[in-house]
């Protein structure tokens, strides 16, 4: 069971105030000319408009059982394929075009290992010149020392924040559901996981509006390449 099935029925209203990366993922996948991939699919709030607005099939893969039930209900008849599984061990039949994992999803992957194993398997799954792209927050300490121990009513979804620098997390608690952990990384160390595993950077934007990223930027948004 993932610790996201408690989270589901209200995964929306929470996730609400995530950054709109909906358009940007929209042209990478306009883009695209091949297979495309949504890592962490959740309930489908970037996949499903994808489909919608481009046309193209697209394949979800999630660990939460109840997200997916969400996102199946949700998608009824548009080209989405939805995928029971795990990002740290998925397969593809063919190599994709684009593997893209938005709403920061790659940070509930426990540090080092874990990002470099997954990283590694994404440019396997790429056919070359394809693209691996994902967004991550750049860590403040001024936000986490102003949130941390905090308990935040968000679009009605209560839930506490508690952080642990020392091991580069954050928690994130509410009643009756499990805790969800993010582990965070620097800007360098994204770079050495996209170099470990072959790919190139194309860009590194600021925001979704690809605004340069500079050192007061609160979001990294990458779009690496596979080398052809």
């Amino acid at each position: 069971m993932s610790e996201y099935d408690s989270w589901a029925a209200v995964y929306d209203a929470w996730g609400g105030s995530m950054p709109d990366d909906v358009a940007h993922y929209v042209r990478l996948a306009r883009e695209a000319d091949g297979p495309i991939v949504e890592l962490a699919v959740g309930t489908g709030r970037v996949a499903i408009p994808l489909v919608r607005e481009t046309g193209k099939p697209v394949l979800g893969i999630d660990s939460s059982a109840a997200m997916l039930e969400i996102a199946r209900e949700r998608a009824a008849g548009l080209p989405l394929e939805l995928r029971l599984g795990d990002m740290r061990d998925f397969e593809l039949s063919e190599p994709a075009a684009l593997v893209y994992v938005p709403g920061r999803s790659l940070l509930h992957l426990r540090g080092w290992a874990e990002k470099r194993a997954v990283f590694e398997r994404v440019s396997r799954s790429l056919q070359p010149g394809g693209r691996f792209a994902f967004n991550a927050f750049a860590f403040s300490h001024t936000v986490a020392a102003s949130l941390d121990g905090q308990t935040l009513d968000q679009n009605g979804v209560v839930h506490t924040l508690n952080y642990a620098v020392g091991d580069n997390r954050v928690d994130i608690s509410r009643d009756g559901a499990a805790t969800l952990h993010l582990w965070w990384a620097t800007r360098s160390e994204w770079e050495g996981l996209l170099d470990v595993a072959g790919l190139e950077v194309e860009a590194l934007y600021g925001g979704f509006a690809q605004e340069p990223f500079t050192d007061e930027s609160h979001e990294f948004v990458w779009v690496a390449r596979k080398s052809s």
